[in-house]
């Protein structure tokens, strides 16, 4: 009986002992051919034209080469000389030492990068993402664009057709002719629920830029904490910041600002008022008004919105916003403007007094008529910027002045729609808000159905991805005054541990939405490319979280990256060695099973 187990055990730990492991066929294998996309494009272009011809990159042979106002233009070449250096990082991914030679191949040589326009120095509202690529069978590619924005696009479209077999890079022949369908793609960060350190941001800005997302909308401050340092009013963060160190300087702007730019992505801060206003008061309680206990409201805190009958209020607003405005460049400004709780005015004397003043009723309309007193005040100061500024406002703004009877908010004035009705909220749905705020002549930004703060256990993402911008009733006008929308990260339960994969990939889904064509809603259809997307990102070092069972060969890689984030730097891949797995510990125990029969020690 042992000579016969003694036999059965040397049989199959044989080939273990033989030489090393090799890895076997897996049923995966085959089933991850139908789930998992290769060398597709996120988010799906316009109009793409592929064959199964395929071509090889050489590492040692490509070459990047410039043409028009992208070879000539100072400003053209300050985004797009960088941009090639890191794309040519993130074309070649495979270890040197794992590559096989591609002598003898159909090589892809060189893509030429023309810019037939002129460059701006920062991305605007209207800039032009537009671009054509053409890779062809002999290897010449291609890549047109108007403007730097659009040759940005077209890399990142570029560096996605390429899929890795065998140790090589390979990538099809390819045609794509490619623009946005929206022109506002944002991304709402929360820094002040959870401080949110520059290094984490950056990486959300280079997810964002696989992404084709163009606007990282900045809530900075809010009622928990004011981190923004302020060189008008060090008080408003020595005072409001959680701690000295969760603080962004100056410099920390700075830096922010440009790694954005040279992605493309626009940055809008956000400076939420007159509610959402706690941490200001903490070093200018001046600014807040006094509340006093009501019956409507026992419980009132001592200091609540902003103080909007005082002249100083709009004093420190212009000179704080003024500073504001030149650290952050782009045309627009988030005022905020959600959530003001109006029991804190009514229980106020000095308020109650301003408002029979200007003849404001003592009623909700009377407060909704006093909030866009305010509101019109500030977008007045940004008006008066020798830059050109203009508001972005969340929704409440528009609904309060339908409230008072008195919509005089200056049509300039975007309008960011966020309310939703489901077991979550109990707000307007947002197919009701739009037909409203588009006849009134305003352009709106939508985030409603895309709060990926609200997590479910699952696969969530094709929900976002069903959510469509244009589904409300209205005409082909006012559905054009819908630029866009973002997706919205709110940091109660949210930090640096968390917040790139609670964002990645689904927030892909609204990536997708808002860049390509109407037509493209199969969530299904678009699973395999999800999966490709989600693995490629997490091979270029973003955690962006599973979507379900699957298999991605570069989540070895993650325990061994660091704070020190590269993205231009991607960790080797495992090697065989290394991905024995538990088999290889199975033929070792059948080994000792079989020394251990064969000497009697059982």
């Amino acid at each position: 009986m042992n000579l016969w187990a003694c036999s059965v055990l040397l049989a199959l730990a044989w080939p273990h002992a033989g030489s090393d492991w090799v890895r076997q066929p897996f049923w995966y294998d085959d089933a991850r051919r139908d789930k998992v996309a290769q060398g597709t494009v996120w988010p799906r272009p316009k109009t793409i034209t592929t064959t199964a011809d395929s071509l090889s990159l050489d590492p040692d042979g490509f070459s990047f080469q410039t043409a028009g106002t992208a070879a000539t233009s100072a400003v053209c070449k300050g985004v797009l000389e960088p941009a090639l250096e890191r794309y040519r990082s993130l074309l070649f991914w495979i270890p040197a030492d794992a590559r096989v030679s591609v002598s003898g191949d159909d090589v892809v040589a060189s893509l030429q990068v023309t810019i037939t326009g002129t460059c701006t120095q920062y991305p605007s509202l209207e800039s032009d993402e537009s671009y054509t690529l053409r890779v062809p069978s002999n290897g010449q590619a291609t890549l047109q664009a108007q403007t730097a924005w659009g040759a940005l696009r077209g890399l990142e479209t570029f560096s996605q057709l390429v899929y890795e077999v065998n140790g090589k890079h390979m990538l099809n022949v390819t045609t794509i002719e490619d623009e946005p369908r929206f022109k506002h793609r944002g991304i709402m960060l929360d820094t002040a629920r959870h401080f949110i350190p520059v290094a984490y941001i950056k990486q959300n800005l280079d997810a964002m830029a696989y992404n084709k997302i163009n606007v990282f909308h900045w809530h900075m401050v809010d009622d928990q904490s004011f981190p923004y340092q302020s060189t008008t009013f060090p008080d408003l963060s020595g005072k409001g910041a959680y701690t000295p160190d969760n603080v962004y300087t100056p410099d920390d702007v700075s830096d922010v600002v440009e790694y954005a730019r040279m992605r493309g992505i626009r940055v809008i801060p956000e400076f939420d008022s007159p509610g959402h206003m706690q941490s200001w008061g903490q070093g200018h309680p001046e600014l807040l008004t006094s509340c006093s206990p009501t019956n409507v409201q026992p419980d009132i805190y001592h200091l609540g919105p902003a103080n909007v009958a005082r002249n100083a209020t709009y004093d420190f607003m212009e000179r704080l916003f003024r500073e504001i405005r030149l650290a952050f460049k782009d045309d627009y400004f988030h005022l905020g403007g959600d959530e003001v709780h109006f029991q804190c005015w009514m229980s106020n004397s000095e308020i109650q007094d301003f408002m029979r003043e200007q003849g404001f009723p003592n009623n909700t309309q009377g407060f909704a008529t006093l909030e866009g007193y305010y509101i019109n005040r500030v977008l007045d100061i940004l008006k008066a910027f020798p830059t050109r500024t203009r508001g972005i406002v969340w929704q409440e703004i528009f609904d309060n002045n339908i409230l008072s009877g008195d919509i005089d908010v200056s049509l300039d004035t975007i309008i960011h729609v966020w309310q939703w009705n489901n077991s979550n909220f109990q707000g307007i749905p947002y197919k009701d808000e739009l037909p409203l705020v588009t006849a009134a002549g305003y352009q709106a930004i939508l985030s409603s159905c895309w709060y990926l703060n609200f997590i479910d256990y699952g696969r969530d993402w094709p929900e976002y991805y069903a959510c469509e911008p244009y589904d409300f009733e209205g005409t082909p006008q006012q559905k054009q005054l819908v630029i866009g929308g973002e997706a919205c990260l709110w940091a109660e339960w949210v930090d640096s541990t968390n917040q790139v994969a609670r964002l990645w990939p689904r927030a892909s889904a609204v990536a997708e939405r808002l860049w390509s064509p109407q037509s493209l809603t199969d969530a299904t259809a678009a699973s395999p490319r999800m999966e490709e997307q989600r693995c490629r990102m997490v091979r270029r070092g973003i955690r962006a979280q599973p979507q379900g069972p699957s298999y991605c060969k570069y989540e070895w890689n993650l325990a061994e990256q660091s704070m020190s984030y590269n993205p231009t730097n991607p960790k080797p891949t495992p090697t065989t060695s290394g991905a024995q797995g538990i088999m290889g510990y199975v033929q070792q125990l059948l080994w000792l099973s079989y020394l251990a029969l064969t000497f009697g020690l059982w």
